[in-house]
């Protein structure tokens, strides 16, 4: 994984101010692999509720992280009960928990 434990901290942290207590968070992509190239930060954030303002939610959190680990490509897709899933989410679910 190509993050500090700061950075990893950091995201769980601010990931659970955001979306509540409940959310679990994995990181995926480039950054998830110690032998790979790139650097956006790619999320997947896990929740056991339904949600109405994902895409809110979402943003508020880049906006966060962007704020506390600088300006920097951040990817985040949302998991929920109510929320339709797509091919990404399969792959981003195996992906590293922070």
């Amino acid at each position: 994984m190509r993050l500090s434990q700061q950075q990893a901290d950091t995201i769980k942290t601010i990931t659970r101010d955001v979306f509540g207590p409940a959310a679990r968070v994995k990181l995926f992509g480039s950054r998830a692999d110690d032998n790979r190239l790139g650097g956006d930060i790619d999320l997947l954030v896990e929740l056991p509720h339904p949600i109405t303002a994902a895409v809110v939610a979402s943003a508020t959190l880049e906006a966060r992280l962007m704020q506390v680990l600088g300006l920097q490509k951040i990817d985040i897709i949302v998991s929920a009960p109510n929320l339709s899933a797509t091919p990404i989410h399969a792959i981003a679910a195996q992906g590293v928990t922070l």
